[in-house]
């Protein structure tokens, strides 16, 4: 060891390395290459992970899009369902409106024909008291007449009679 300065064996290094290699190699055999295959192997599942979300997003994204287009559909389905309703609704409205003006109209003749009725029964019924008042009247007349024309004539009778 007289020819090595600072007391460096050069064996002891070589062996140091020849270990440093042979635990590096059985590291990297046993560690690096199992944490490599892990890391592909996430890297991976993560790839797959993503390319799932997104195909889920795409499908959502298109079911979305049907679901917005069957809303619009069906809102457009439901204006024109109450568009018809209410039309239907206005018609039926008319429709009975003009049945009831008819029926009010139908009355009001009833009612108007009712009243001329009535109003020919009353002059009816009033010609024949005034008529059954006047054959009164007249033959109270005519009984008045006669009787003071018989009153009359017994008077007459009764002077005559006294005057002879």
């Amino acid at each position: 060891m007289t020819g090595v300065p600072l007391n460096i064996d050069w064996q002891q290094i070589l062996l140091h390395l020849f270990n440093f290699t042979i635990l590096f190699g059985a590291l990297y055999i046993l560690l690096y290459k199992p944490v490599k295959d892990f890391m592909a192997k996430r890297e991976a599942h993560y790839a797959e992970m993503d390319k799932k979300a997104e195909q889920a997003l795409a499908e959502a994204e298109s079911g979305r899009a049907a679901y917005e287009k069957k809303a619009e559909e069906f809102e457009a389905e439901a204006r024109e369902e109450k568009n018809k309703m209410t039309k239907e609704v206005e018609a039926e409205r008319e429709r009975r409106l003009s049945q009831a003006k008819d029926e009010a109209e139908k009355i009001v003749a009833d009612a108007k024909a009712e009243a001329e009725r009535e109003k020919s029964e009353i002059i009816s019924s009033a010609q024949k008291e005034i008529s059954g008042m006047v054959t009164g009247a007249v033959e109270k007349l005519a009984l008045e007449q006669s009787a003071s024309d018989a009153f009359d004539q017994f008077l007459d009778a009764a002077e005559e009679a006294d005057h002879e």
